[in-house]
């Protein structure tokens, strides 16, 4: 009779085990997909620029300070509602043709300018519009 419950208790066991790496599969698979669904977004956030308002869009009047980090100009845009995530901006700016060109200053911006055209005027490009003098 004994022998009976052991055996039981080592089904159990077993059962156990293999309810357990089960769950941990799918935890893993769950997990696997939820960090490549935010990849692709992340990547695909860096490379689709998007104005926050296409069209006419708001005017903000940012002011970049001296010491001013990239990240810290990046929240601030955001906090502006210029930019949709400072992270995405920061790679942007890194990637862009005005990486490390961002300069103080006093901004007139808008909402419906792209990133792009944002790290233009933030960088004194005479092509883009919206800036004034410090």
């Amino acid at each position: 009779m004994s022998d009976t419950k052991e055996r039981a208790g080592a089904a159990g066991v077993v059962v156990a085990g293999v309810f357990f790496k089960i769950a941990l599969y799918v935890c893993v698979v769950v997990l696997l997909f939820w960090v490549g669904r935010a990849s692709f977004q992340f990547g695909h956030d860096v490379f689709n620029q998007q104005a926050m308002s296409p069209g006419e869009g708001q005017e903000v009047t940012v002011v970049i300070k001296e010491d001013a980090s990239l990240y810290k100009i990046a929240k601030t845009l955001q906090k502006k509602g210029l930019v949709k995530s400072a992270p995405v901006f920061y790679v942007q700016e890194r990637l862009s043709a005005y990486h490390g060109k961002l300069q103080p200053g006093t901004y007139l911006l808008s909402t419906a300018y792209t990133p792009n055209r944002i790290m233009g005027i933030l960088a004194g490009d005479d092509e883009q519009e919206g800036v004034s003098d410090s």
